[in-house]
């Protein structure tokens, strides 16, 4: 669950989940901890890619979100630092990992950064207004 503050700026696990059997391009992701889902993160290739990004190597990172009972614990950190690990274990053609940021979502934008993803200037028109693109070497 997320404070409506939040949910403006990303999706619910359960929206996102409900799509997968549609689209064979989205790749749902748990984040654990102990064995219980404490956050959630969707990785996307094709076409969703191909609008952020020129790089065929590359995976789409959305609805990233971690429920809030365990915020402020280290479980977005931790899981953001291990997507590259992830990344080399399950999908070992990929180079990169896009995300797109709300301009108001401040956090979000400091945590993305402070786990390393690169801000290389790029900005699109979200359905909630300007977002940055930001980008992960894998």
């Amino acid at each position: 669950m997320l404070p409506p503050e939040q949910y403006l700026f990303t999706s619910y696990p359960l929206e996102v989940l409900e799509q997968v059997y549609q689209d064979c391009d989205k790749f749902p992701v748990l984040i654990l901890n102990n064995g219980k889902a404490v956050g959630f993160f969707c990785l996307y290739s094709g076409k969703r890619v191909a609008e952020v990004s020129t790089n065929h190597r590359a995976l789409l990172l959305t609805s990233f979100s971690v429920n809030y009972k365990y915020q402020k614990r280290g479980f977005a950190k931790q899981a953001l630092y291990s997507i590259s690990n992830f990344i080399k274990n399950h999908f070992e053609e990929i180079d990169e990992v896009v995300l797109l940021v709300n301009m108001k979502n401040i956090p979000a934008q400091s945590l993305y950064i402070n786990c390393g993803f690169k801000d290389m200037g790029e900005r699109r028109m979200g359905k909630r207004g300007e977002q940055m693109v930001l980008h992960l070497q894998i």
